[in-house]
């Protein structure tokens, strides 16, 4: 499974908002996000990845897509 899967299984989970609406484009405000939601989706990334995501950095993020590029380059520097 890709990165961006899990992490759309993840959103999709706490979110409950359906799978095909989620593009790279899609914001945590079109998914209905709110702030108990968008923290639940950091822990679940942290745990699930293994990774750090510190909140300096997630409040950087605006769509959906930078959360999956964002993953993907924490875990290009783990290997």
């Amino acid at each position: 499974m890709s990165t961006e899967e899990s992490i759309k299984d993840i959103v999709v989970k706490i979110v409950h908002c359906d799978k095909s609406v989620l593009t790279p484009e899609s914001t945590f405000k079109e998914l209905n996000a709110d702030s108990l939601d968008i923290v639940q989706i950091l822990v679940a990334l942290e745990d699930n990845f293994g990774i750090e995501i510190p909140e300096e950095d997630a409040q950087k993020f605006t769509s959906f897509g930078d959360v999956v590029a964002y993953v993907d380059s924490k875990l290009a520097e783990k290997k």
